[in-house]
């Protein structure tokens, strides 16, 4: 990996090989390092909890009735997955979620070993899109046919969110009784609209469907009575009655209304806003044979579940020695030239031939980086297997780390295809520090690193100073003993008293 300049200085680190710590692209880590958390206000107190404890406490507030052990794993993803996308949504009072179903409803009491194994059986596991967690909504009941995220957020419209058919759920819908009916005093349903802040006739009469969604759904309700006429939201006057009178009234937005004997009588199907994944769909599709993979695929298609970013739309330039992935070819295309450039300097000064079908990749975002990588902000590229991911050039070109960076990384390529096999972290990480840029000569022998601290990306201050130590390290045996030494252990192995040197710190003579 490449650290970003800090304090107007370059500071340079080689990658780690293939070593990858998953992170999620918002810092989900507790402090300790332990893994992601979350905080959530339940009841009166404010709890951190690991992110699979959360999920596990969302399985048991929406979906403990589930039968099928795929469908619960597909909720699992699918709450996991919201979670990491809406973290925050409460921070402005000092925590991420509430325990309701403004958020995800989530009951820490009724966790069982079956909800927990539900959510260790898919851990880490998110739905992506286009290198991002996906807006993975879900809904209890879409009576038939999902609805459109624009007409209930307009800001999360999405390609996998499009109202469709859903056989599954109206072949559940015949056994459970997914067809309802509410019958309902105006009087009332006028005194729990102002109990909520909203607007009502003083003598309400009838209620009218001014508008209706592509899936059939009420989008905008007139209340009308003794002349009066007001407008409102179809959604806004479903979790009044919700919320003031029981969840059991008008149970979803799928429904026709009319007046009988003075009263008003509303006729539907489904329950909840109808977007994403049907909870009754969905432990159809489990109690049918389906996956929790073919599930979400369903309900989310064109999305891919993954414990890394997946999804983003990439186009390849190809050049001499080196090809360039990019999701802007028009702004990045110039990599190319600078690549190829500086991988011919790379050969010159190591008179080491570079590996075939060497790949630069450059991420569209810092948090898709994050997402693909598992690197945390401050690293400024990640290579693996001839393979180098680059944060997004405008940063790097900005902070002037561009050149820096990809002469680092191609270093590192070089080297890792030349690397003999069990040849010290430290050496590799040192040797690549050394032919970029050799730090001064130390007073005394210098500390070779410990692999550990080399490849821990929660403390940059202590991954900088192993990396300047392994650089130390060999720009010192680099003096003893001379470069043409160090390609040849670079190829075969350290000499013992190499070994011994770096590990005891003692000088050793050579045989």
């Amino acid at each position: 990996m490449t650290p970003l300049p800090d304090s107007g200085k370059a500071l340079r680190a080689a990658c780690r090989g293939a070593l990858v710590l998953f992170l999620f692209a918002l810092p989900l880590a507790g402090a300790d390092g332990a893994g992601p958390t979350v905080k959530v206000r339940a009841g009166n107190a404010t709890v951190q909890l690991p992110l699979e404890r959360y999920v596990a406490a969302v399985l048991a507030g929406e979906s403990s009735v589930f039968r099928s052990s795929e469908a619960l794993e597909a909720m699992a993803v699918a709450a996991r997955t919201y979670a990491v996308r809406m973290r925050g949504r409460h921070a402005s009072e000092g925590f991420d979620f509430c325990s309701t179903t403004h958020c995800q409803r989530l009951d820490l009491s009724a966790i069982t070993p079956r909800l927990e194994a539900a959510a260790q059986a898919t851990a880490g596991e998110l739905l992506w899109f286009e290198g991002r967690p996906a807006f993975a909504c879900y809904t209890r009941d879409c009576g038939g046919r999902s609805e459109d995220a624009s007409a209930v957020w307009p800001e999360q419209a999405a390609p996998y969110l499009r109202s469709r058919d859903d056989p599954y759920c109206l072949r559940a819908g015949a056994s459970n009784g997914s067809v309802w009916e509410w019958n309902a005093d105006p009087r009332q349903v006028a005194e729990a609209l102002r109990r909520a802040s909203l607007r009502a006739p003083q003598r309400l009469e009838r209620v009218e469907i001014e508008s209706a969604t592509p899936s059939g759904r009420a989008l905008n309700l007139v209340l009308l009575g003794a002349g009066e006429r007001v407008r409102i939201a179809a959604g806004s006057f479903r979790l009044a009655m919700g919320r003031e009178v029981g969840w059991n009234t008008v149970r979803s937005d799928l429904y026709r209304v009319g007046a009988s004997g003075g009263r008003l009588v509303f006729e539907g199907r489904g329950s909840g806003h109808g977007v994403g994944l049907c909870q009754d769909g969905a432990e159809q599709m489990g109690r049918e044979g389906r996956t929790w993979r073919e599930i979400l695929a369903f309900y989310y298609p064109g999305t891919i579940p993954g414990l890394t970013a997946q999804g983003i739309p990439w186009q390849r330039l190809s050049g001499e020695s080196l090809s360039l992935a990019t999701t802007r070819p028009q702004t990045d295309g110039s990599l190319l030239a600078t690549a190829e450039r500086l991988l011919r300097g790379v050969t010159e000064r190591t008179h080491l031939a570079a590996p075939a079908k060497i790949e630069i990749r450059v991420y569209p975002d810092l948090d898709t980086f994050r997402n693909a990588t598992g690197e945390p902000g401050w690293v400024a590229a990640h290579s693996a297997n001839g393979r180098i991911d680059l944060q997004p050039a405008e940063i790097l070109r900005r902070r002037g780390a561009l050149e820096d960076t990809l002469h680092h990384e191609l270093l590192h390529v070089v080297i890792e295809a030349h690397a003999a096999p069990g040849l010290p972290l430290w050496f590799r990480e040192g040797l690549v520090e050394y032919l970029d840029q050799p730090p001064p000569a130390a007073p005394a022998i210098p500390r070779a690193p410990s692999d550990a601290d080399l490849a821990q990306t929660a403390d940059p201050a202590r991954a900088r100073r192993a990396y300047r130590d392994a650089a130390a390290m060999v720009a010192w045996l680099a003096r003893r003993y001379g470069e043409t030494a160090l390609f040849e252990w670079l190829r075969t192995r350290l000499p013992p008293a190499v070994r011994n040197t770096s590990s005891s710190q003692e000088p050793t003579k050579s045989r």
